[in-house]
């Protein structure tokens, strides 16, 4: 089950690579030696994260120097990506001016492709993926990444905007949502007590009145680099936009150990600073739950009925989660 913005599974679309075969490691590593004047590859291997969206190798040069190569797999993928490059632009120098506490892909040279469109080579960046259960409660990995997330909202959204990623104002996120909602309700799939849950949020006004802010919009564990006790990097930018900073929120408030979240907020609050949104965590939960709602419509939209019923159990463990707590309550 693939992951999405807000905590839950990402639709992914299938290979649309000439011929839908996906580009070989070694086809991959000679892009990067186009790319980068002087690029010796030593050693390719393709990584483990990738999606289909890109064909990803990593690459080893004489200098025991890794690089990342990048090449998308259809047009789509292709201008994602050219605006991907404007914006790593922009974040790098946020980086570089102390703003941003952590690193981000650098793009260091593009190979044109015969199809059109081009791979992008950066150095890889350093760090691990982040593991959801070493999060634990106090000033350490926690804090650290609630500061990051917090740094992140607090840029200009201008930054987002000059790269041509979407810009959303309150009340029309809060519209897709609702869209979302409504198509979801129309598959008969989502439980009746589901949907009154989320209609009385999406109607309740006082939940949306939020700032918007720049959001990475795909924040998962494998998104995340962590390295000596602290975020030292945040990769694929693809989804990025201004929105709802709740959505970057939601994946630690539904699967990070409950007695971490407290200190992730405190960082993050701390680092946001006039920050005024009292409800901002019960949105970013709402999200959390929404995403299964995307994950059913994306199995609906593709025929595959594996992520329907996928989806369908999901939410009906979610009905009788909410329905044993709204009654204690």
């Amino acid at each position: 089950m693939p992951d999405t913005p807000g905590g839950g599974p990402r639709p992914r679309r299938p290979p649309t690579y000439p011929g839908d075969v996906p580009r070989s490691p070694l086809a991959l590593a000679a892009l990067a030696t186009v790319a980068v004047p002087g690029l010796d590859a030593y050693d390719v291997r393709r990584p483990l994260e990738g999606g289909s969206e890109y064909d990803v190798a990593l690459v080893t040069d004489a200098e025991q120097r890794h690089w990342v190569v990048r090449a998308p797999a259809d047009a789509a993928a292709g201008a994602a990506l050219e605006a991907e490059v404007v914006l790593l632009g922009a974040l790098a120098a946020q980086v570089d001016a102390g703003t941003l506490p952590f690193e981000v892909p650098r793009p260091a040279g593009f190979a044109h492709l015969d199809e059109g469109g081009r791979a992008v080579v950066h150095r890889l960046v350093p760090g691990r993926p982040l593991r959801l259960e070493e999060l634990t409660a106090g000033p350490g990995l926690s804090a650290g990444l609630g500061r990051a997330l917090g740094a992140l909202h607090q840029l200009p959204t201008s930054i987002v905007e000059n790269a041509g990623r979407p810009v959303y104002d309150a009340p029309t996120y809060r519209q897709r949502r609702q869209a979302e909602v409504d198509e979801a309700a129309k598959t008969g799939k989502v439980p009746n007590g589901l949907l009154r849950r989320w209609e009385k949020k999406l109607e309740d006004v006082r939940l949306w009145r939020f700032q918007p802010t720049v959001v990475h919009g795909d924040l998962t564990a494998s998104h995340v680099l962590v390295h000596d006790g602290d975020v030292s990097g945040i990769l694929d930018w693809g989804d990025a936009m201004v929105a709802d900073p709740a959505d970057d929120l939601a994946w630690l408030l539904v699967a990070a150990p409950p007695d971490a979240v407290e200190s992730i907020l405190e960082a993050y609050l701390l680092r946001r600073t006039e920050l005024t949104d009292p409800f901002l965590t019960d949105r970013a939960l709402l999200a959390g739950e929404l995403a299964l709602a995307r994950w059913l419509l994306y199995g609906v939209r593709s025929g595959q009925q594996d992520v329907v019923d996928d989806a369908f159990a999901m939410l009906l463990d979610l009905d009788e989660q909410t329905t044993e707590l709204e009654s204690v309550s």
